[in-house]
This record gives structure tokens, C-alpha cells and sequence, in this order.
């Protein structure tokens, strides 16, 4: 039986160094969960849907959260899936690219099981990347409410304040201040910890939530509006999903490590504090996170509270850039521009189209729904559907990758399905109330995203119709020399077999072809990261032509430099200076034939027309670039 990869075996972090990793993992992994104190229990004991705060209640949802982070976010994710990694990375894509990878998935039914989550789930991830920034740093602003009740109509304005500076400022990049983003969460956890002490102390009998009855005897008293607070308890465990995605930065010892040191202690400590005050002062349920301050201490926890908020929406808006740049690597993406703001990280990245949308839409989010509370059902819908996503791509991948046994997956991942299924039904009693939007935005990626990946599944296909066999062009030249001029041509070409259009076009037009003749093509593989003496493959073929395979990992951004000094250490000498890069572009005619429907195919030319041009993707420059246009009907 094939077992799942230990990434990192012989190499994991150990002692200083694991905990720096640890305190690190705080500032990206935990900023999610770690504010959901701000406004879970609040969720579950105020407003329309809220329950009073009777000691039965209380002690019901306290159970209910417990158990939720100990068997969805520590033995679900931390335990479990997180084993499952391709080659170091973590997240829906990694996952899907892992079994569509696989020798072992023969067959088209996984394969397609797993594209259709993966994509779908990437679309949600999008719709997170909005949500959370909205629903955290509104949370933490509305603590003035309790702090100065004056300043309420500041909350909305304060919130577009704090979100457009954060997007503003992604240009800038992360790296010199990232190193902080751990130490404050750091602060940030033990705060919330110190805070719900101090309730537990005066109120210890909220300690006896522990035991699972008070869930049980909570939800048999009033199964509807147990499934109700169900969608509030849920907002616990929704940054579960980010320590899984975020796996290849800090591997799975030092999430782990912090999550049972620090964020797991500290989250109890808090949300039993927060049980604790509402046993003893039912009114607190308004705001019962800030409540638990003492007056003094509420404007620098707002402060605080402030900056965890604005970590938590930093790491799931470089999230969604990492997501850009899979999606355009596997194909589901136009090109778009992609820009590196450090030079010793290669994770930090800035995708400017991202970061305006996601502006956009986090702002009209805040607009829209005015409040926390508000967002919340949103925010619950688009995470609890992205859970079970991931349970059933770990389902598939159990099987396909792992070779386990059918009864062995089911029963593991039926155990998963258990917790997933009430929470994404009572999530879903709010779609209605909101949480309609992340999933209307989902759905609108995922047409996107699937239009561009079959739009150029067809544009391939049309062009192959087109294309000269190498062999049959070889022969050709061999009968009719044609005049060669000195220099160097890069042909690129979606594929090694045939003649590139833009070669032939030359040769009609021009008459001429340079000394030496390269057919360059670059592929993505579906792992993270390939190894640099496996990145190019020379191939000649006579009569100075030569193929070239480039191979890049999804994480990976390729570049025409690098490709050429592999091709050096190959023997082959190709100098960016005095090269001339042929490139095709395409224009793209919407046709009534097999493939897509009309309005799609329209779709797709829109994008294309759209995408970044390859000469700036790839990195080559300008001035050196020749470009054969021909027109292609889909």
C-alpha cells in the first residue's frame, strides 16, 4: 500500500529554529481563525437570529464549539489532510493537481471529479479573499461601539478606510514587514487568552462544556434553532482551510507546533472566557469579545484586535495572488501580469488585476451588508462549502494516490462528511440572507476560469489542424533550401510535434530562415516545483534545428533568461543578444462549431484580447520580438 508522502522527512525544523517557524506560521496561518473571536459567539447570541443566554445555551454552544476545534480544525486538517501535500504544497489546486498527476488515475471519472471540485473550490477561495478582510476588520473596528457608542457611525467609514489602505499597500509588498506579522499575532493570542482567563476564573462552571452531552441535550431541545447557531459555531473553524493551503511555506511541524502551543489554547481560553461572561451577565451577548476588557484596555484592544485583523486579510489576500499565479500556470487563467516585490522571497508576489477586484468587492461587500453579523452568513456559506469540497477531493485522493481501500476511505472520510454536512446545511439556511453572494461569485470564477481552459483546449485543437509536421517541413527545406541568414530565431509553440504557424508564415513571406532555428515550448507540470537539471530538454534535429522542452512547476514563474542558460548547460548556445523571437497571436473569431456555445467562445476572445502578451509574461525583450498574426475560427 502506497503511503502518503512525510514532506520533509530528515529535514523538518527542530528546536529555535522550529519555533521561529512556529511564531512565523502565527502571522499566516492563524490570522484567520485567530480573529474569529471577534464576532463567532457574538453571532450565535445577537441579532435576528441570536438565542438568549440562558445557562442551558450557553453551555450548549460552548460544547458545540469545543468539539468543533478539536475534531474539524485539529483532527481533520492538523492530523489528517494535512498529510496530504503535493510535493510540499497544500490547498485545493495542489490537491487536484496531485491526482490529476497521478499514474494511478487511469481513468476519466477522478480526473474530472477532481477538476470540477478543484476549480470550484479556487472560485471560493476567490470569494474568501473578499469576504475575510470585509467580516475582520469590520469586527474589530465595531469594538467602538462598546469603547465610545458615539463613534458608531464611524464603523463603516473607519472599515473602507483600514481595507483600501491594506489593498493599496499590497504593491509594496510584504517582506520587511512580515516578519513582524508573527510577534504581534503572538501578542494578539495571548491577549485573548489572559482575556478569557480572567472570565473563567470568576465563572468556572462554563468548564463543564467540555463534555459532549450539553451539545446533544442542547440540540434535542430545539433542532431548528440548533442548526440556526450551528452556522454561528461554524465561523470557529473557518480558518482551517488556510493552514492547509498555506502547508508549502512552513511544512506541517511547525503549523502543528503552533497550533497546539499556541492557538489552540488560547482560542479555548478565550471562547470559554467569553461563555463565561455571558453566564453572568447575559447583556454582554451585544459584544461579548470586548465586553470581556476592562474600560481601560478597550481602545488598545481595538488597536490590537485592528492589526490581527488587517494580518488575517493580508494572508488570504497573497493567498488568492499565489491562486492567480496556479491558475494561470495550469491553464485556467489568462496570462496576467505578475509582479515580484522581494527579491529573497519567491512567494511574494502582487497581481494587480487580483488586488483591484478584490478592492472592488470588499469594499461593495461592507457597503452592502453594513455590519459583521451581516457578512457572516456570507462568510459561513463560502467556507463550509469550500470544507466539504476539500473532504471530497481528500476522498478521491485517498483512492487514486494512497491506493486505499474503498472501506477505508469511506470510513475516514465519512467521519469528515459527518461534521461538514450539518455545518454547510445550517449554513445553508442563510443563503437566502446573503449568503447567496460568495456563491453567485463563485459560480461566475468557475465560468470564467472553465471558459479559459476549454477555449484553449479548442484553440489548440484549431491550430494543429494548421500545423506542418516537423518532419514533412524538414523534407521540404531538404528538396528546397531556402536562403539562411545569420543569427539566431526562437519559434515558441504550444507543442514539440509540430511547425510552428509563425516559421511557416516566415518562410512564405520571407523567403529566408535564420542559421539556427529553435522550437521552444514551455509546459506545466502538475507538481509545485522541478528540479533545474530537469527544466529544459534538448532535442536536434538536423539542418540547424533544435527542440526545446521547458519544464515549470505551478508555483513557478517561467522566464526566457533562465530557459536559455539551461539550454547552454545542455550545449546548446543560444544569447538573448541577437536572438529574434517569432511569436504567434491569434485572433479569435467566434464560429458555430463543435466545441463551445457562441456566447462562450466570445467569452474567451474577450479574455484573450485581454491577457498580457506573452513577450511580457515570459519576460523577453520587446524590441527583439516578431509577431505573426493569423485569425482563427472556433
Amino acid at each position: 500500500m502506497t503511503q502518503p508522502v512525510q514532506h520533509g522527512t530528515g529535514s523538518e525544523p527542530r528546536g529555535r529554529y522550529l519555533a521561529m517557524m512556529a511564531v512565523a506560521a502565527l502571522g499566516v496561518v492563524y490570522g484567520d481563525i485567530g480573529t474569529s473571536p471577534l464576532y463567532a459567539i457574538r453571532q450565535a447570541f445577537y441579532g435576528e437570529h441570536g438565542i438568549p443566554a440562558t445557562q442551558n445555551n450557553v453551555l450548549g454552544v460552548m460544547s458545540l464549539v469545543f468539539w468543533a476545534l478539536v475534531l474539524v480544525v485539529t483532527i481533520k486538517y492538523h492530523i489528517v489532510i494535512i498529510r496530504a501535500d503535493n510535493k510540499g504544497e497544500g490547498g485545493v489546486v495542489a490537491l487536484m493537481a496531485l491526482v490529476n498527476g497521478s499514474r494511478l488515475a487511469r481513468g476519466l471519472s477522478p480526473r474530472q471529479v477532481m477538476i470540477v471540485l478543484g476549480i470550484f473550490g479556487a472560485a471560493l477561495i476567490y470569494a474568501d479573499g473578499a469576504l475575510t478582510p470585509a467580516i475582520s476588520v469590520m469586527s474589530a473596528v465595531e469594538g467602538l461601539e462598546v469603547a465610545a457608542p458615539r463613534l458608531v457611525d464611524w464603523v463603516v467609514p473607519l472599515t473602507l478606510i483600514i481595507l483600501i489602505g491594506l489593498f493599496l499597500f499590497q504593491s509594496k509588498g510584504t517582506a520587511r514587514i512580515g516578519a513582524i506579522f508573527g510577534r504581534v499575532m503572538l501578542v494578539w493570542f495571548a491577549t485573548i487568552a489572559v482575556l478569557g482567563l480572567k472570565e473563567i476564573i470568576h465563572q468556572p462552571g462554563v468548564l463543564a462544556a467540555v463534555l459532549p452531552q450539553h451539545a446533544v441535550r442542547f440540540f434535542a431541545a430545539n433542532v431548528y434553532r440548533g442548526f440556526v447557531v450551528l452556522g454561528a459555531v461554524f465561523l470557529v473553524v473557518t480558518g482551517g482551510e488556510a493552514l492547509y493551503a498555506d502547508l508549502g511555506h512552513f511544512g506541517h511541524r511547525a503549523i502543528q507546533f503552533a497550533w497546539f502551543s499556541v492557538g489552540l489554547p488560547a482560542l479555548l481560553l478565550n471562547y470559554f472566557g467569553q461563555g463565561a461572561l455571558l453566564l453572568r451577565d447575559p447583556s454582554a451577548a451585544v459584544n461579548p469579545f470586548y465586553h470581556m476588557a476592562p474600560s481601560w484596555a478597550l481602545y488598545p484592544l481595538v488597536a490590537l484586535a485592528t492589526a490581527a485583523a488587517i494580518i488575517a486579510s493580508q494572508a488570504i489576500i497573497s493567498g488568492a495572488f499565489s491562486l492567480t499565479r496556479q491558475a494561470v500556470q495550469l491553464g485556467y487563467s489568462p496570462r496576467l501580469k505578475i509582479e515580484h516585490t522581494s527579491s529573497r522571497e519567491i512567494g511574494q508576489i502582487y497581481v494587480p488585476t487580483v488586488n483591484w477586484a478584490l478592492m472592488l468587492v470588499t469594499c461593495a461587500l461592507v457597503l452592502g451588508f453594513q455590519t459583521s453579523s451581516n457578512i457572516a452568513g456570507a462568510y459561513g456559506v463560502a467556507l463550509s462549502t469550500l470544507m466539504a469540497i476539500t473532504t471530497f477531493m481528500f476522498y478521491v485522493m485517498c483512492r487514486e494516490v494512497w491506493q486505499w481501500s474503498r472501506a477505508r476511505a469511506m470510513l475516514v472520510v465519512g467521519l469528515f462528511l459527518a461534521m461538514d454536512i450539518p455545518f454547510l446545511i445550517a449554513n445553508a439556511l442563510k443563503i437566502k440572507n446573503g449568503g447567496w453572494v460568495p456563491l453567485a461569485m463563485a459560480i461566475g470564477i468557475y465560468l470564467l476560469m472553465t471558459t479559459w481552459k476549454r477555449g484553449r483546449e479548442i484553440l489548440a485543437k484549431r491550430m494543429l489542424e494548421k500545423t506542418v509536421p516537423l518532419k514533412m517541413l524538414l523534407a521540404d527545406l531538404a528538396a528546397e533550401p531556402p536562403i539562411r541568414v545569420p543569427g539566431t530565431a526562437v519559434f515558441m509553440y504550444g507543442t514539440a510535434d509540430g511547425t510552428p504557424p509563425a516559421l511557416v508564415h516566415n518562410l512564405v513571406h520571407n523567403k529566408v530562415l535564420h542559421e539556427k532555428v529553435v522550437f521552444l515550448t514551455v509546459i506545466t507540470e502538475d507538481v509545485p516545483h522541478v528540479p533545474g537539471e530537469e527544466r529544459v530538454t534538448v532535442k536536434r534535429s538536423g539542418k540547424g534545428f533544435h527542440t526545446v522542452t521547458s519544464r515549470y512547476g505551478f508555483m513557478e514563474d517561467p522566464e526566457i533568461e533562465e530557459i536559455l542558460d539551461a539550454c547552454r548547460a545542455k550545449g546548446l548556445d543560444v544569447r538573448i543578444e541577437g536572438t529574434t523571437f517569432f511569436l504567434g497571436r491569434e485572433t479569435l473569431i467566434a464560429a458555430d462549431r463543435p466545441g463551445m456555445a457562441v456566447w462562450r467562445e466570445r467569452l474567451f476572445s474577450f479574455m484573450s484580447r485581454n491577457a498580457l502578451r506573452a513577450t511580457a509574461f515570459f519576460k523577453i525583450p520587446p524590441n527583439q520580438v516578431f509577431e505573426v498574426g493569423t485569425q482563427v475560427e472556433l
